[in-house]
């Protein structure tokens, strides 16, 4: 995937400022990893006359499918093949567009701390991309670059040279030349127009995405006469935030009209005042997440493993404390580890960021060596999901194999469901629950396992704790006592020496 950006200058304004507009030194060639391959930045010809900065992109496939859609374009999910064996590593489209914004952010911000008055600037542009795919032809090509001041050269690429009968392919040859943009506006038509054209993201468009495209589009997709067509697709024809864009497009539309500002017209409704915001409660969930948090920090935990982490809320509130330097979700349905991909937009995510979480599936009835060696283990409204009978396969896997130096077990506590006014008598908080414990039940089971595994169990209230019937949620911080750790560390160095042996 290759493009180049061309630009022509004198001795008083050289070509060769465009180095500094891009933050990339012209002498040097330089390599830059994302989470789908390598990106390299280099300058074939650098002159006062003539510059020319080269953007070639080399899209690892396997990665791609392992961490993105993979699918393969317009395959069905299960090609196989065509997961691998497509055009994602030769043809422009929203992979290049999202390394073009990390390769090159500072340029399509306008910022040039070396030279400030350069990315003000307007100056003779040239942009090649030997393949974009074109969904629409080249008549649509024109029709969303020359709109914005660009002339547009979009040559069909042939889809065999050797037999001209077979016609033209859906790819073009793209030349696109300006003398009235700066080079932000330049970045920002491509970041935005160059997914639109390729019609099929290579990663999950959450609602995020409609504050991407409304800065990248400020100042030229209001007034743009395939506004529409631009929005649909850069949101894959999610019709939910494409109707937002939209609505909040023309809201910029008509505070231009009328010279104001946004919030000057969008005042239908009142902000919230501080009162309110502070006397809106927090909710229970959160405040488990926060009592859970703040007993692996006081733990030391750094390695968390997150048992039956569901759509991934606690994974997603580890993730945005360093302390913890390693996260595993793990859980036995798929459609959960989906959506908690998408909650933690994997497939964006920065290598640094991504090599901190990792998702399993996996039955917690079972024992697991993946699972061995973690500083902390959380079951977090888990247990009551299980039927009884099952808890003792539970309470191996994770206290007899696994043996994490923490284990955060919370659970309902049954007696305070009679605080919950639209509970009905004798009905559980879930469906799914197999069983809700009162306080004393669950410090029995709790004492026993620790019991048996060589653990010691604190027992914490989280939320309100009311003085009959005790907290909604009942927490046990089961922590392995000093002999027992030293001995399973001896055990862990034993079962490495073995492996390395047998490797």
């Amino acid at each position: 995937m290759f493009l180049t950006i061309s630009t022509t200058g004198t001795a008083e304004r050289p070509a060769t400022d465009l180095g500094y507009l891009l933050h990339k030194h012209p002498d040097n060639a330089q390599t830059f990893s994302t989470s789908y391959g390598t990106a390299h930045v280099l300058y074939p010809e650098a002159s006062a006359e003539r510059c020319t900065a080269a953007l070639l992109l080399e899209v690892d496939a396997v990665a791609l499918v392992r961490r993105g859609k993979g699918k393969g374009r317009g395959g069905a999910p299960d090609a196989a093949l065509a997961q691998y064996v497509n055009d994602r590593p030769y043809a422009a489209s929203s992979l290049l567009a999202v390394a073009l914004s990390a390769v090159f952010s500072s340029a399509m911000k306008g910022q040039c701390r070396a030279k400030p008055e350069l990315p003000g600037q307007v100056r003779p542009l040239r942009i090649e991309v030997p393949a974009v795919p074109a969904r629409g032809g080249a008549d649509l090509v024109r029709g969303l670059f020359e709109p914005l001041g660009w002339t547009v050269t979009a040559e069909p690429v042939a889809l065999d040279p050797e037999f001209p009968e077979w016609g033209d392919s859906r790819y073009v040859r793209l030349v696109l030349e300006s003398e009235t943009l700066t080079l932000a506006e330049a970045l920002r038509h491509l970041y935005v127009l160059l997914p639109v054209l390729d019609d099929a993201k290579h990663y999950w468009v959450a609602p995020d995405e409609v504050d991407k495209l409304l800065r990248a589009g400020e100042g030229w997709l209001p007034q743009h006469p395939e506004q529409k067509l631009i929005t649909s697709r850069y949101l894959s024809r999610r019709w939910s935030l494409t109707r937002q864009a939209m609505e909040r497009l023309e809201l910029v539309r008509l505070a231009e009209t009328d010279d104001s500002e946004v919030e000057e017209i969008d005042n239908a409704v009142e902000e919230e005042t501080e009162v309110e915001a502070e006397e809106k409660p927090t909710s229970l969930a959160v405040q488990r997440r926060d009592a859970i948090i703040a007993a692996l920090k006081t733990s030391g935990a750094a390695r968390v493993l997150d048992l039956g982490c569901g759509q991934g809320q606690l994974v997603q509130a580890l993730l945005k404390d360093p302390a913890f330097t390693e996260i595993v979700g793990v859980d036995v349905s798929m459609r959960a580890l989906t959506i908690a991909s998408r909650r933690l937009k994997l497939d964006r995510m920065g290598e640094r960021q991504a090599a901190r979480v990792q998702l399993l599936q996996g039955s917690l009835a079972y024992t697991d060596k993946r699972l061995k060696g973690y500083d902390a283990a959380v079951l977090c409204e888990v247990v009551e999901h299980l039927d009884l009978p099952r808890l003792p396969a539970l309470e191996y896997a994770v206290f007899g194999a696994a043996r994490p130096r923490t284990v955060l077990v919370t659970t309902p506590n049954v007696e305070y469901n009679v605080r919950w006014e639209t509970l009905p008598a004798g009905h559980s908080r879930h469906s799914d629950h197999r069983f809700e414990w009162t306080r004393e039940e669950f410090r029995a089971w709790a004492g026993a396992v620790a019991e048996r595994h060589g653990y010691e169990t604190e027992f914490v209230p989280v939320g309100p704790d009311d003085p009959e019937v005790g907290p909604p949620t009942q927490m046990a911080v089961f922590t392995m006592k000093t002999e027992t750790a030293d001995k399973t560390a001896d055990e862990t160095t034993s079962e490495k020496k073995k492996e390395a042996k047998a490797a």
